[in-house]
């Protein structure tokens, strides 16, 4: 169980971090649009909404592999919103 705890705070940690590097980017930017910055919110919350629905599914057979996909999701929608907070 100490894995499912840890797998939610990564999520919780790194969804968090990328909302806050919006917002500095929003606070030292304020003469530029934010649309496309509150987009990259909207997408980290719904990322964060739909992982953690999957970390608390109970009906899985495979758990090793379930977070393990889980962890990759994390990873690879992670790496998509700070390339895309990097092109701000």
């Amino acid at each position: 169980m100490a894995n499912k705890r840890d797998l939610k705070k990564d999520i919780n940690y790194v969804l968090g971090d990328i909302i806050e590097a919006v917002y500095v980017w929003e606070y030292s930017n304020t003469d530029k649009d934010t649309k496309q910055s509150e987009a990259i919110i909207d997408d980290a919350i719904a990322t964060f909404d739909d992982l953690i629905a999957k970390t608390n599914a109970k009906n899985v057979e495979n758990k090793k592999a379930h977070f393990g996909a889980i962890k990759q999701g994390l990873e690879e929608n992670g790496r998509a919103l700070i390339e895309r907070i990097n092109k701000l």
